[in-house]
């Protein structure tokens, strides 16, 4: 999960170095930093990114007080003393020995123009709830195997940033660069202000950056801080699928889903967590929902009506803020370890703590035994799409790819892509593949070209899908609560379904069937283990990705109310003229292939590389020349 603060005020790095630097607890004054760290046990800030070679420092290396009071603070080069100092030596007046050590636009000049200048973003990293439990109740080698895969997840979301995302923007943003350098100081968080388990990171992303300038040297610029906001969700996607699978595949583990929310999409926790140890450790959860439920009574009272969803973003803002409690003291990860543990032994017993992962791992094993590492990107596609368009109605690819990335998560359930073979070391990841197929297939471009305005790029264009737009229902209430109208994601996710069904009808339907090639054509494109019998016709392998793929998914899903064949009968019409659309399409592209045939049947080459194109890690970069 990920979640992202403006760092804008000039002494805001006090704020870090005194609070979050220690813990987010109060340090002591007249202490200094790496004093007080190494008092209450706690890590120190660590360097990362790529542009740190830029300013001479070293990944991994620790964070000063003076650095970040220089880079954070002024916008400087974290070595401004020494370098204003052999300037000065040199005989260099000082306002141009000073101006030599900033990067980019001085901080004085935006705020002489009454703006307030963007100093860094502030990038909170933390796992699901089940996680931080087994991090918090486990043995040693759990917690080292959660913190690894953290650690790892962290660092390929911001390699991902680095490549797809972060660009630079200057001449009041007209012109723009690519960025593949960012400078970011991480912060490690063992706990939140009540004392139990938070595992979370908060990286410091400078909002400066260097490219080259029109003679080819070296130049700081700021960051284009819209699209590192704009693609948040799918950062966070892939921080948790990344960190989910890694996790689950060392310690045999599985994903199920928790419903938070009712009627919002449901979290995939570790299968086998007790919801009493997730409700122990999530205390500031149930401190907002109390504050909420007073905040939402003076909304209704006030306004008349119920908030909409926006509303209630805000309100749980406000209620987040009106329940947090002041600032307590730090302390190391083993004392925090053994007053959990104590903690939760006496509110739940030995039994219970001690076997958790015991409990993880049977659970895990029942859900792996019938889930294996196969997806059908067929109906992965449909259902990219289908919940995108139901839920934004307008997208762009962003929002497709963090869909993409969330079919994964529910899909193979903790299990892993299998090995991306040598020849393909640099193609794009599933879920860049899955996101351009949902695109291609099954969306429509909405963005336009104007002659004479710059071409957007392929990340700006904006698309909408041809899917019917599903009725609304309502929800009986339950243990008390009122009926309530269907959610968007819920009205997404039956859209979804129906649609996968109307396409396994007409794959398994004798009238879609042309001949032996259009079955070929019509068969899902899986990732198969590599154990498949291969032996299997297309339509016997489309027929066992599509039971998979049911089997896969939570069973809120498929037996639930969000998919009640009542619900259904709604717009009945929708699964035949769905189920007519892909029998039709699925001729014509048998008639246009067989007209290639000849050529085509001589070298299988293109089948086998279209094959191996599905064994992709999620968040591997695209080849040369793929769509971004």
């Amino acid at each position: 999960m990920l979640s992202v603060a403006k760092v804008q005020r000039r002494n805001a790095w006090r704020y870090y170095v005194r609070g979050v630097a220690f813990g987010d607890g109060r340090r002591p004054v007249g202490t200094a930093m790496k004093a007080a760290q190494q008092q209450a046990g706690l890590p120190p800030g660590r360097w990362r990114g790529r542009g740190l070679a830029a300013l001479g420092l070293t990944e991994g290396a620790e964070v000063t007080e003076r650095q970040m009071e220089l880079v954070f603070g002024q916008g400087r080069h974290p070595d401004a003393d020494l370098i204003e100092r052999g300037l000065l030596d040199d005989g260099v007046d000082p306002a141009t020995a000073r101006l030599a050590t900033v990067l980019g636009q001085p901080i004085e000049e935006i705020e002489a123009r009454k703006q307030t200048p963007l100093l860094a973003l502030d990038f909170t990293f933390r796992p699901q709830a089940s996680l931080i439990v087994l991090w918090a109740l486990g043995d040693d080698h759990t917690r080292q195997v959660i913190e690894r895969a953290h650690e790892r997840a962290i660092t390929t979301v911001l390699r991902w940033l680095e490549d797809e995302v972060a660009e630079t923007r200057w001449s009041s943003g007209r012109r723009r660069a690519k960025t593949p350098a960012l400078v970011v100081a991480t912060w490690r968080h063992l706990d939140n202000r009540d004392g139990f388990p938070l595992l979370h990171d908060h990286c410091l992303v400078l909002n400066r950056a260097q490219r080259l300038d029109d003679g080819g040297e070296p130049a700081w610029g700021a960051l284009d801080t819209r699209r590192l906001y704009q693609h948040v969700v799918a950062a966070g996607t892939l921080y948790t699928l990344t960190m989910t699978t890694e996790v689950c595949e060392d310690l045999a583990l599985a994903t199920a889903p928790r419903e938070v929310t009712p009627g919002l999409r449901p979290v995939m926790e570790i299968a086998g967590v007790d919801p009493e140890l997730i409700a122990w450790s999530s205390t500031r959860r149930q401190q907002i929902e109390d504050a909420l439920e007073g905040i939402t009574d003076d909304y209704v009272k006030d306004h008349g009506r119920l908030p909409g969803e926006r509303g209630r973003h805000g309100l749980g803002w406000w209620a987040a803020q009106n329940t947090r409690r002041s600032k307590k003291h730090p302390k190391p990860l083993e004392q925090l370890r053994a007053w959990w543990r104590a903690s939760a032994i006496l509110a739940f017993g030995r039994e219970m703590v001690n076997g958790l992962l015991e409990r993880c791992r049977t659970a895990g094993a029942a859900i792996r035994a019938r889930v294996s590492p196969m997806v059908d990107t067929v109906l992965a596609a449909v259902d990219v799409a289908a919940i995108t368009f139901t839920v934004r109605r307008t997208f762009a690819r962003r929002h497709v790819l963090a869909e993409a990335r969330r079919h994964l998560l529910e899909t193979l359930r903790g299990r892993a892509v299998p090995t991306v073979p040598h020849e393909h070391a640099g193609s794009p990841g599933l879920d860049d593949y899955i996101a351009d197929n949902a695109l291609d297939r099954h969306c429509r471009q909405l963005t336009v070209p104007q002659e004479g305005r710059r071409i957007p790029a392929l990340d700006q264009l904006t698309y909408t899908a041809d899917f019917a737009w599903p009725h609304r229902w309502w929800i009986a209430g339950a243990e008390g609560n009122p009926p309530r109208e269907s959610s968007r994601y819920e009205r997404a996710r039956v859209a979804s379904l129906a649609l996968q069904n109307a396409i396994h009808d007409a794959r398994t339907t004798p009238a879609a069937r042309v001949d032996d090639h259009d079955q070929a054509a019509a068969a899902a494109h899986a990732v198969d283990h590599a154990d498949q019998d291969t032996a299997l016709t297309p339509v016997q392998r489309a027929a066992a990705a599509h039971a998979h793929q049911q089997a896969a998914m939570p069973e809120e899903y498929v037996q639930g109310r969000t998919t009640d064949p009542a619900t259904w009968m709604r717009t009945p019409e929708n699964l035949d003229r769905l189920a007519a659309f892909t029998r039709e399409a699925t001729a014509r592209r048998s008639d246009i292939e067989e007209r290639e045939l000849p050529a085509s049947a001589a070298d299988p080459g293109p089948h086998r590389e279209e094959h191996e194109l599905q064994h992709r890690h999620p968040g591997d970069g695209p080849t040369p020349g793929a769509r971004t």
